[in-house]
């Protein structure tokens, strides 16, 4: 494969994937109304720009930490608190990425590819089983 084969390659790729994230990032938020979720049943409304402005300077910050060389000191007990964060981001991000499928169907009839749905939907599960597989064996 040639450099510009390569190139092209990786900017699909990544755009594949910002698509993908950003698509359950705002299904998260608008979608499944998260944040005024939690408002609601901790009792909390007045703080629901804090809410906000902490999703949005989280996701900030911590993209920043991954794709920097920063270490961070942390004591070894750390590991599980993180852990624990992370497992429920995921976990609500992957309820939120369930709700995306639903649009999928609608957006496919728009844009004329209603009989391309099913090839659509096992490119998706065939990217991320692929993906993840690659990600826990090689990088």
């Amino acid at each position: 494969m040639t450099f510009l084969g390569e190139v092209l390659l990786t900017a699909f790729i990544g755009l594949a994937g910002g698509i993908a994230v950003g698509s359950g990032m705002v299904a998260f938020l608008v979608v499944l109304d998260i944040i005024p979720r939690l408002a609601q049943i901790t009792r909390s409304f007045s703080n629901i720009r804090s809410y906000e402005a902490a999703v949005v300077w989280g996701s900030l910050i911590f993209t920043w930490l991954d794709f920097s060389e920063i270490k961070l000191p942390l004591f070894p007990l750390s590991t599980a608190l993180v852990g624990v964060f992370a497992g429920c981001f995921v976990g609500m991000l992957a309820a939120a990425l369930t709700e995306i499928i639903n649009v999928l169907p609608i957006l496919a009839k728009r844009v004329g590819m209603g009989s391309y749905m099913i090839i659509f939907l096992m490119a998706m599960i065939f990217g991320k089983v692929f993906g993840s597989l690659f990600e826990w064996l090689f990088y």
